[in-house]
């Protein structure tokens, strides 16, 4: 799952601040990572303040990283916490996406992230297979409900872990604020998640490079490709990842079906919807639990989604896939 750490400071946040016949550009750090802003400003709106407490906002809704946050309070079995609109609209959304994956986006697959290493929690050493048997008890986004703004939970032990969708949500709710303060034309990236609108400086759709998965630490570009009021997100285990004293690699995209941390042939999948952001999101991590096969299959019975798959084949050569509504 993607770590978040929903932190950031004023002078990171704007570091960068440059303009080009209307473009204002923004650079920093932000939910673990990095994030750039490009959008066209004629009115030369300041929007800098709105950006930082949206950021704040998701903060203390949905942070597993902040102690006082409402998700590590739910987690911490506080019955009591009364929901906001962002937890909301992630848990519906969270639910959507579980469903028609069949369970491989789930959420409350956090309990086996922190097993595993991968989260806030304490990781459990020489976990086996036993032990994933008895954790995979509290995992299924089933066994939780929402009623009246709060969440009820079928086993205290369930741990909400939101990360695999965060990045992608908040991505939307800048973009919406841009929206609602008349700006028409942005492209809003955080940590490799975008949605973009309308048109670039240029009067052309804004354009993003797809990277290889490359798992040394250098950076390629496999591809670029145009969004035409669309979003992309991209998943992959190339980067995070650790390798055990027994030299086996574990990975931190955690199968929710069989609670192992095990890659699968998919090493990286790109998903493309004029959806949120959120959602394609979603999907990229649960095509990474899925492997390839499936993740195609699931493709095919989704038009409104489209795809760019970087995978291994049976010859542990890596090769590409495009859905058929893929352009560049």
């Amino acid at each position: 799952m993607k770590k978040i750490i929903l932190f950031l400071s004023a002078v990171a946040l704007f570091s960068c601040n440059q303009k080009k016949e209307n473009l204002v550009i923004l650079r920093g750090d932000a939910i673990g990572t990095t994030f750039t802003i490009r959008y066209l400003n004629p009115e030369n709106k300041n929007l800098d303040i709105k950006i930082e407490a949206i950021i704040k906002e998701v903060n203390k809704s949905i942070s597993t990283y902040i102690p006082t946050s409402d998700i590590s309070k739910i987690n911490k079995g506080d019955t009591t916490v009364v929901i906001d609109s962002i937890f909301k609209e992630v848990f519906l959304k969270s639910d959507k996406i579980y469903k028609e994956t069949k369970g491989e986006f789930d959420p409350t697959v956090g309990i086996l992230v922190n097993a595993w290493g991968f989260g806030p929690g304490k990781r459990i050493k020489n976990i086996d297979s036993t032990k994933v048997k008895e954790l995979l008890k509290y995992v299924g986004f089933n066994k939780v409900t929402l009623k009246d703004n709060k969440i009820i939970k079928e086993y205290p032990q369930t741990y909400f872990d939101f990360n695999a969708i965060a990045k992608g949500y908040l991505v939307d709710l800048v973009g919406r604020m841009f929206e609602k303060n008349g700006i028409p034309n942005y492209m809003v990236e955080i940590g490799g998640e975008i949605r973009a609108r309308g048109i670039n400086q240029l009067g052309t759709p804004w354009r993003i490079a797809i990277e290889n998965p490359n798992s040394d630490g250098t950076r390629s570009i496999n591809t670029k490709i145009k969004l035409l009021n669309e979003s992309i997100a991209t998943s992959g285990n190339y980067r995070k990842y650790r390798i055990a004293k027994d030299g086996k690699k574990y990975v931190h995209t955690i199968n929710p079906i069989s609670g192992f941390a095990t890659p699968s042939n998919l090493l990286s999948a790109s998903v493309i919807s004029k959806s949120d952001c959120a959602d394609v999101d979603g999907y990229a991590t649960a095509f990474m639990a899925m492997g390839f096969e499936k993740a195609k299959a699931f493709l095919k019975n989704h038009p409104e989604l489209k795809a760019f798959l970087i995978y291994s084949d049976e010859n542990n050569k890596m090769k590409t896939y495009r859905s058929a509504n893929f352009t560049e």
